[in-house]
């Protein structure tokens, strides 16, 4: 079996979505381009050799739209949990347990994320070279989570959404005596300043994710 990849995903136009962009971005199209990052990171993870796709999405009643909106061939799973943490949990213990040697949690808040750095993980966790692989955040957390093996205990106590999140995350790997594997650093997107560097990274390219970049040439045209 191949090891998988679960893209976080909520489902656009069932919930808010950017909300730290809605100040200077409308709602709609703050789901728009949410939209277009989700299926550019789709696209992406199609294109990858042995990788098994899913995207776990939230919330649960819109798995109709979800089944719209993704790619056909792509496996929907539903987050499951109180918090990111129990979301996580459950969703990497599912993976596993359906046999997968290796199980990872990506976001899809970071459109130019080389697929490079999700080859790595997957190659750490099948080769057993670490028991967690974490992909660092700029902004304190992490982009992308992966286990070998359940460890429920790991996301428990964490403050999400905060600059901690990756640092306490590795203390309480620590103390569990799990072998960790860092990925290098990426930068998400959320709030305005994050927008105008991709739009700049973005600019003139005509590589990359194809559907955030007309995006962003509409949104600063």
């Amino acid at each position: 079996m191949t090891p998988a990849v679960a893209v976080m995903a909520k489902v656009p136009g069932l919930v808010p979505v950017k909300s730290r962009l809605h100040h200077s971005l409308a709602p709609e199209m703050a789901t728009l381009l949410y939209r277009c990052f989700l299926l550019d990171r789709l696209d992406a993870l199609a294109a990858l050799p042995r990788i098994h796709s899913v995207v776990a999405f939230t919330p649960a009643h819109g798995r109709r739209l979800m089944e719209a909106l993704a790619p056909p061939g792509i496996r929907l799973v539903a987050q499951e949990g109180r918090d990111l943490g129990e979301r996580l949990s459950n969703l990497l213990a599912a993976l596993i347990a359906d046999g997968h040697p290796g199980a990872m949690a990506l976001d899809s808040d970071s459109p130019t994320l080389p697929m490079a750095h999700v080859l790595e993980a997957a190659e750490v966790l099948v080769g057993g070279a670490a028991d967690v692989v974490l992909g660092p955040s700029e902004d304190g957390g992490y982009y992308l989570v992966g286990l070998r093996r359940r460890q429920a205990a790991l996301f428990d106590g964490i403050p999400w959404s905060t600059d901690r999140v990756l640092d306490l995350t590795l203390e309480k790997a620590g103390r569990l005596g799990l072998r960790v594997h860092l990925l290098p650093s990426w930068f998400d997107v959320d709030t305005e300043s994050d927008l105008r560097r991709l739009h700049e990274e973005l600019a003139g390219r005509s590589d990359g994710p194809v559907r955030t970049r007309r995006c962003l040439e509409a949104i600063y045209s």
